[in-house]
């Protein structure tokens, strides 16, 4: 066994992943507080090749050195957008056809690995503060809510850690591969 170069790994130039076919699959950041964690999700967007990022509420948005040193670059090249009002970013994207799921733990939260996303629906994954969550209004507005399976004493991932487990989760379950 070897470690492949960089040249091997047939990564797409920034002008080729621009044009790229992207997965019908929005994240939606409502008042994140930390600027690596938004880097480290514009990473993880570009490495599943999602179609948009939102930036709601006080998110920081790029450009920001912090960012800018967790995202690899990734910000130039994942299309994101910023609104104060991640409400009414859920309602416009449900109103072009989106599918919206809320990852909470809620009273009706289905866990991961039990989750079907309805078929041929494009998704918004809606992610909430480090320490609240998602808020009430969303979740109200969610079709539905994902939970991801915990058993140890906490009862929280980091948001950038929860995004790359549910955006791997969807590439098993979703005809990604292509």
């Amino acid at each position: 066994m070897r470690k492949l170069s960089n040249e091997e790994l047939g990564r797409l130039s920034p002008e080729a992943y621009r044009s790229a076919k992207k997965f019908r699959l929005v994240l939606l950041l409502d008042n994140v507080r930390s600027m690596y964690n938004v880097g480290s999700v514009f990473r993880t967007a570009d490495a599943f090749r999602i179609e948009k990022i939102w930036l709601c509420g006080f998110t920081p948005k790029p450009p920001h050195r912090e960012i800018h040193k967790t995202a690899l670059g990734a910000t130039e090249t994942v299309s994101w957008g910023t609104s104060i009002d991640p409400a009414g970013v859920a309602g416009r994207l449900r109103e072009e056809g989106y599918h919206l799921v809320c990852v909470e733990q809620t009273d009706r939260a289905v866990q991961l690995h039990r989750w079907r996303p309805p078929a041929g629906k494009p998704l918004v994954l809606i992610f909430g503060n480090e320490v609240e969550g998602v808020r009430q209004e969303l979740v109200a507005l969610s079709d539905e809510a994902v939970e991801i399976p915990q058993y140890g004493t906490k009862h929280s991932f980091n948001i950038a850690v929860s995004i790359g487990i549910v955006l791997w989760d969807l590439y098993g379950k979703l005809d990604w591969h292509t």
